[in-house]
């Protein structure tokens, strides 16, 4: 598949897996809802072919986005994986800027926010919002 860096990626969230948006012109990146995919490697092999892509010429002051409600382990590892990605935008473009929501009363997904700051080395804005 030949991908176009100016191309927008969408792929739409269901029960099971994220809502995902990486949108070139605008210098977005964001992941939303679920992630429970049956085969988690399958499925995040096109957004990572895209992510890998658009770090090639990332738009300035690109907003990387993770607002998962829930994520399972087997997809917390390829969440890291996606954040190393995301990681080589930074090294072209100080002006990242990486936001972390999660619900109000969810400690738990605050801390893995915390935990993926810690162990990439990023900084996390935290947002919390109402279901």
């Amino acid at each position: 598949m030949d991908i176009h860096s100016n191309d927008v990626f969408h792929i739409k969230g269901t029960d099971d897996t994220p809502e995902v948006l990486i949108d070139p012109e605008k210098g977005l990146i964001k992941f939303s809802g679920r992630s429970l995919p049956e085969d988690p490697k399958e499925f995040y092999i096109p957004i990572k072919e895209n992510l890998e892509k658009y770090a090639e010429t990332p738009t300035s002051g690109t907003k990387v986005i993770f607002k998962f409600e829930y994520f399972n382990t087997a997809s917390s590892k390829i969440i890291m994986e996606i954040i190393d990605i995301v990681k080589k935008i930074s090294a072209k473009d100080d002006k990242v800027v990486y936001e972390w929501h999660y619900l109000e009363d969810d400690d738990d997904m605050k801390e893995a926010g915390d935990d993926y700051a810690d162990i990439a080395e990023i900084e996390f804005n935290f947002y919390t919002y109402d279901d």
